[in-house]
């Protein structure tokens, strides 16, 4: 009887035209045409991927999407709209798009940044920002009659910061007179640098330096070890920076190779 019963239900799944597992394959059927369950599971891989939790209620509104689009497309087909050049050539950008994506999700894959190359980009980066680092402030004018006036300001006891916000031609430090935070004499133009690296901590340059920029007169306030990030904390960052890297260096070597007549 069992058997019998199994049989049945398959008999009147065929004459409906769908297999138990064509069924299971698919959403629903519109008009006559099986909307495949992919398509849901398509959808819900790029939600998923986005960062969003695929809840029950986000599969629902996507299982609606995936049929609303369905119906949406046969109209369009009945309209003829899928043999427009326009339509031909949208496709074909596509087309190029998803392989293109997946050449390089592919690559990404099977060339992935090991913790060894990790290491010793950090390493690299360690050993060219080790040394000291300089808290500075400057006032930075055009001309050097006026960087003097300045000088003879500040040995009179005026105050640099109140002087580098009224005075100084410098728009990122200026106005928070003269502050240029923590950072390496590298970071400077040589002559900035040179003068910086003199000066002993607390101490003003009392002749103004002259760079490309225009005339400075420097403070050093304190010195300090460079405070590098640990490896940990920058570890995720690297490994994506090296991972593009990689891809780029894969794409110029697709360019290089291939023949453009």
């Amino acid at each position: 009887m069992k058997n019998k019963l199994v049989a049945s239900f398959a008999l009147a799944a065929l004459v409906a035209g769908l297999s138990p597992l064509a069924n299971a394959q698919n959403l629903a059927i519109v008009n006559g045409k099986a909307v495949p369950l992919a398509r849901v599971q398509a959808l819900s891989q790029q939600i998923a991927r986005s960062g969003r939790e695929v809840t029950p209620d986000i599969e629902k509104q996507i299982k609606d999407e995936v049929i609303a689009r369905e119906i949406f497309i046969q109209e369009a087909q009945k309209q003829g709209l899928d043999a427009t050049e326009d339509y031909k050539v949208q496709m074909d950008l596509a087309r190029q798009t998803i392989l293109i994506r997946d050449l390089f999700t592919n690559f990404q894959k099977t060339n992935a940044v090991t913790d060894e190359e990790i290491k010793a980009e950090y390493d690299k980066f360690a050993a060219a920002n080790s040394g000291k680092e300089y808290r500075a402030r400057h006032i930075l004018v055009e001309k050097e009659s006026e960087a003097k006036a300045i000088i003879a300001q500040l040995k009179k006891g005026g105050k640099f910061e109140d002087i580098a916000k009224k005075a100084s031609k410098d728009p990122g430090s200026g106005v928070n007179g003269g502050d240029l935070d923590w950072a390496p004499a590298g970071n400077y133009v040589t002559e900035f640098a040179e003068a910086l690296t003199k000066l002993a901590k607390g101490k003003t340059t009392d002749t103004p330096v002259k760079s490309q920029f225009g005339y400075h007169i420097i403070r050093l306030d304190d010195v300090r070890e460079a405070q590098l990030p640990k490896f940990e904390e920058v570890k995720p960052q690297i490994a994506q920076q090296l991972q593009q890297q990689k891809l780029a260096n894969y794409q110029n070597e697709l360019r290089t190779k291939a023949r453009i007549e």
